[in-house]
């Protein structure tokens, strides 16, 4: 095979991303591109979580799909739910002492869920049991059926060296990769590469899984290679495996960020986290110590302490997801209105209020244009991948720095908690360019109205006084409410979306993926990036219809004139736009700043992600069906 799908299931807690994590370093280290999904409940433990992966050995794959050639279940859980998105000839890897589970004894598992999975039994003639669904698969549908005895391997495990019967639980996640690597047939050099790297200094748990593979490898010999994937060609000498999360850290990073303040919330915390773990900076030989990130005791005081380090002069962000950014947008005001250069990453997830915590959405878009009170200029932009996504973090800096404004780094939860193998961007390219600095001395007017960039000084400089207040300002900073003063300042600050959309380059306001004459356009944003180009590839080859991909990474200010020009040369009944969300909030930006009406949507509102069969199915529909909205539903 030239590629796989695989799904790895079981509860919330129980390994499934140490799972995702060490075959991920597997496949890259051999040569294969990866992408992989993780979907979980908002509880911290015991509900159900599972990995969507696709493995290729000629592209570095953009999406994810459905349904799979391999499940590998942990649980019964992940059987009953998962057993209808595995293709005929897969392999089903489940553990024999789950076979007599039925479905009401899952007590993790929704009443909802069940009905709906029952409903699904009763349509096929199956009863409630594991063993009744596995037979089916193996009669009706072809697949390979392989059980494994979990209990007795950890139990020998625990023997041999003497182990805490407690503790074994942590090492199924090691079951799960061995059966799906032998399964695959993934030589024993790149499995090892993956454990060993991922259990790297901590060696009784390396020493541990190591043997657990080679139980597991010996006991499941007989199906080695049943479901071979071939050889990668792929000609990339480095690759890195990274989540959305690692990617925006590493942009900040290499941004310069000197100052992250968070509250934790999913799914932001993690980049905060990986800043923790690798953000201590060093400059040729010298060492310019850490990046300071201070967890902080909620959203307000995050977003407020970045805007005081802004202001000392340090390259400032904070992260959070929806909940969270909506108690910043005060503080956002402030900063809007004092001209001070921060970066928000803001991942959405499912809302509205707690909402879906920990499943994806795409729908804050006008939230993040368009919060706050009163007037002034912010840039909103987006990232379609990880490479992107490190760049962009990067480019925040810039654009918050050269133009004095807030600058929201919007992302998704889809994005976030993907993990990739990606080229290594070239981070040559990443420029520092941090703004007009005032370094004269003499008389210093903070917000001198002669042009809408005044040079900044920092708090702390030598014999500068600067003045900041929440309230309307003159050139100097003091309070003042005079009319004249307040157009002078007003239009000062508002005349930086101008410049904005001036002086910002294409590149960074939108970038066009596919034909370049078109006979169909998809707008989107975001991580519908990955599934729409690959989408395009599949209608050129398999129904040969010329499409392009317009992934919108300027959002605010909006990009009108030149996305007008892209689309001008096409019907609007052949503009689609794609979004999470249950409008497309992206098709009512675009009426309302470039006058421009679409033809077809589709959408998604489950929280899971765009899988590309779906998305594609959804993309004929609209071409050739005259369908004007698709709503996307796949996914468990």
């Amino acid at each position: 095979m030239k590629e796989i799908n695989i799904i790895i299931g079981g509860p919330q807690g129980s390994g499934i991303e140490t799972s995702m994590s060490i075959l991920s370093r597997a496949f890259t280290r051999k040569g294969y591109g990866i992408i992989a999904s993780r979907e979980y409940f908002s509880n911290i433990v015991g509900r159900h979580s599972y990995i969507v992966m696709r493995v290729s050995s000629e592209k570095l794959p953009q999406s994810i799909d459905l349904p799979v050639q391999i499940i590998a279940a942990s649980d019964a859980e992940t059987v009953f739910t998962h057993f209808d998105e595995i293709r005929g000839g897969g392999a089903l890897i489940y553990d024999i002492n789950n076979e007599k589970k039925k479905l009401n004894e899952v007590p993790s598992m929704e009443n909802i869920t069940k009905q709906r999975i029952r409903r699904k039994l009763e349509s096929k003639g199956l009863d409630q049991a594991v063993s009744s669904i596995i037979e089916y698969l193996r009669k009706e549908e072809g697949i390979k059926p392989i059980g494994i005895d979990f209990a007795s391997i950890l139990s020998e495990l625990s023997k041999k060296f003497k182990l805490d019967p407690g503790h074994l639980s942590r090492y199924v996640s090691t079951i799960l990769v061995s059966s799906i690597s032998t399964v695959i047939g993934l030589e024993d050099d790149y499995l090892l590469f993956g454990i060993t790297s991922h259990f790297k200094n901590r060696e009784n748990i390396l020493k541990h899984n190591l043997a657990l593979y080679e139980m597991v490898s010996e006991r499941l010999h007989s199906m080695k290679e049943i479901l071979p994937l071939d050889t990668p060609k792929l000609k990339i000498e480095k690759m890195m495996v990274l989540t959305g999360n690692d990617a925006v850290a590493i942009g900040k990073i290499v941004g310069g960020a000197r100052y992250q303040a968070y509250y934790p919330i999913t799914p932001a915390a993690d980049e905060s986290t990986t800043l923790e773990k690798y953000g201590h900076g060093t400059e040729g030989n010298q060492d310019i110590g850490p990046i300071v990130i201070l967890q902080t005791e909620d959203e307000i005081s995050a977003i407020s302490s970045t805007i005081g380090a802004a202001l000392t002069g340090a390259r400032s962000s904070t992260a959070t997801s929806g909940p969270g950014f909506d108690l910043m947008v005060e503080a956002l005001s402030w900063a809007g209105a004092n001209e001070v250069p921060i970066v928000i990453t803001y991942y959405q997830r499912g809302g509205p209020s707690t909402g879906q915590p920990t499943r994806g959405s795409q729908s804050d878009l006008m939230n993040a244009i368009f919060s706050s009170h009163g007037e002034f200029a912010r840039i909103v932009i987006s990232s379609g991948d990880h490479e992107e996504a490190i760049l962009d973090a990067a480019e925040a800096f810039n654009l918050a720095e050269k133009f004095q404004v807030p600058v929201i780094h919007l992302l998704d939860k889809f994005l976030a908690n993907t993990t990739a193998s990606v080229k290594i961007p070239d981070i040559e390219k990443i420029r520092i360019e941090r703004g007009s600095i005032f370094r004269n001395g003499g008389e210093y007017r903070r917000f001198d109205a002669s042009n809408s960039i005044s040079p900044r000084a920092f708090i702390g400089d030598d014999g500068i006084v600067i003045w900041y207040s929440g309230d309307e300002h003159d050139e100097i900073g003091h309070i003042v409410e005079d009319p004249e003063n307040r157009i002078k300042m007003y239009e000062k600050r508002m005349k930086k979306l101008e410049l904005i959309r001036k002086e910002v380059p294409l590149n960074e306001k939108l970038k066009v993926y596919g034909f370049e004459d078109p006979e169909f356009i998809i707008i989107g944003w975001g991580s519908t990036k990955g599934v729409a180009v690959e989408a395009l590839e599949s209608a050129a080859k398999e129904v040969g219809v010329r499409g392009a991909y317009v992934n919108l990474k300027m959002l605010w200010p909006f990009p009108s004139e030149e996305l007008k020009e892209i689309v001008g040369k096409i019907s609007e009944k052949k503009i689609i736009v794609a979004e999470h969300s249950y409008e497309a909030n992206i098709a009512r930006l675009m009426a309302m700043e470039a006058g421009l009406n679409v033809g077809g949507k589709i959408v998604k509102y489950t929280g899971r992600p765009f899988f590309l069969s779906e998305f594609y199915r959804a993309l004929k529909s609209i071409l050739f069906d005259n369908e004007e909205k698709v709503v996307l539903t796949l996914g468990a």
